[in-house]
């Protein structure tokens, strides 16, 4: 009697609205999520764990769980090489390259998006056409210019971090004004006829309204031209010498001809690694920000 009772009862289903995607799409996706996450943190798995075993255990079979554990590659990194210079020189070279990319692409992207002239059409055609050309196509007319004008005025381009830094605008600087174009269009253009009314003149319009509304595409042109020229290694295996030498390069010293510090170049790869992970975590809030929020109250 209780069972029929029971069975009499209705049974109150949760209700599924009909646009709920099936749950064979849910699974799917949650299987494909967890596959793409073990493919992406498997090599930083191998990476880490490798950089805390002894150079013998590295050397030797692979093991997926380490039999012993040391901080010895993290200390004798920096003796092995001259890691520390390295780190100095691609710290220089990158963050000085950053602030001159963002500095004369935002002037110049300003220039583009608000006043018109006479070739400012082929202007940003050119400007965008030399993303079409790989780096190693100048790398020879770079090598022999920088020669000769050393040559000709003492002036030492070749093997010094400015003439890295000048190397790095030459691919950074165009895409970073090519981008900086969009963004500024995207800022209503009462904005700056609101700032002149008040007073500003053209570059305070600038700094006042349009730099602020833009602050997005600023961080990604920043980004992008900090982590292009952090990890660069064509260029500055040729342009450095020893003393000039940045990161990219340097970690080919822990390989040598009667062995390979291999414990110690995973230690290296992920110290080099912390400046770029910490500068996308800190500014990651910027890069999905709307373009022009907090432009409009």
């Amino acid at each position: 009697m209780p069972s029929t009772v029971a069975a009499s009862r209705p049974q109150h289903r949760t209700p599924t609205s009909p646009m709920a995607p099936p749950r064979s799409f849910l699974w799917s996706r949650r299987i494909f999520l967890t596959l793409l996450t073990g493919f992406v943190l498997l090599p930083v798995y191998v990476m880490v764990s490798s950089s805390l075993k002894p150079l013998q255990d590295v050397s030797g079979k692979f093991r997926w769980l380490p039999s012993g554990l040391t901080i010895r590659p993290y200390i004798d990194i920096w003796s092995t090489v001259p890691l520390a210079r390295y780190f100095m020189n691609s710290l220089v070279v990158a963050g000085t390259a950053t602030v001159c990319s963002v500095a004369i692409a935002v002037f110049a992207a300003y220039a583009v998006s608000r006043y018109s002239f006479r070739g400012k059409r082929v202007f940003t055609i050119t400007v965008l056409s030399t993303q079409m050309f790989p780096g190693i196509l100048f790398l020879l007319p770079l090598f022999l210019l920088y020669v000769n004008i050393g040559n000709a005025t003492g002036i030492a381009l070749f093997g010094s971090r400015g003439g890295l830094i000048l190397t790095y605008l030459t691919f950074s600087l165009p895409f970073s004004i090519w981008m900086l174009i969009g963004y500024f269009d995207s800022v209503p253009r009462d904005l700056d006829e609101a700032a002149l009314v008040d007073g500003c003149g053209p570059l305070g319009a600038l700094f006042r309204v349009v730099v602020p509304a833009a602050i997005p595409g600023i961080v990604a042109v920043a980004v992008y031209a900090f982590m292009t020229a952090w990890g660069e290694v064509l260029f500055a295996s040729v342009m450095t010498n020893d003393a000039t030498r940045t990161l990219a390069v340097g970690l080919q010293g822990y390989s040598t001809l009667n062995d390979v510090y291999w414990n110690q170049i995973m230690a290296a790869s992920l110290v080099v690694s912390v400046p770029v992970v910490a500068g996308f975590l800190l500014l990651q809030r910027y890069l999905v920000t709307g373009l022009t929020a907090g432009a409009v109250k």
